[in-house]
């Protein structure tokens, strides 16, 4: 049986691959990338059970990211920004969740096995 791939896109050099070892670590396959395009450019975009994505990359942003996905990919959004609005603007892209950073392992973990069991 073939592992759920979570797909982690993320342009903080340290964050990615701890985001991708916690992952693993659940017991699916993850892969990291740097930016949304790198991550759309990929074969991860159709193979992905999960996305988690920061709300703020370089070049396509997270929400339009997200958008690309809507009602199809589940997409958790990771983000350190608190301005209001952010939620319901990541909500109406199909956005399962904003989780606020710093966050804990356990929390984005039940997001994730949550957005699997859907």
């Amino acid at each position: 049986m073939t592992k759920p791939l979570i797909a982690i896109v993320e342009d903080d050099d340290s964050m990615r691959p701890a985001l991708v070892g916690l992952v693993r670590s659940m017991g699916y396959d993850g892969e990291g990338f740097g930016s949304a395009e790198t991550f759309l450019a990929s074969d991860a975009a159709n193979r992905a059970s999960c996305l988690v994505s920061d709300y703020q990359l370089p070049g396509l942003s997270g929400i339009d990211l997200a958008a690309r996905f809507k009602n199809g990919l589940p997409v958790i959004m990771v983000t350190a920004r608190t301005e209001p609005g952010i939620d319901a603007l990541a909500a109406a892209q199909g956005v399962l969740c904003v989780l606020r950073k710093p966050f804990e392992a356990d929390d984005l973990a039940a997001l994730i096995r949550g957005a699997l069991d859907r």
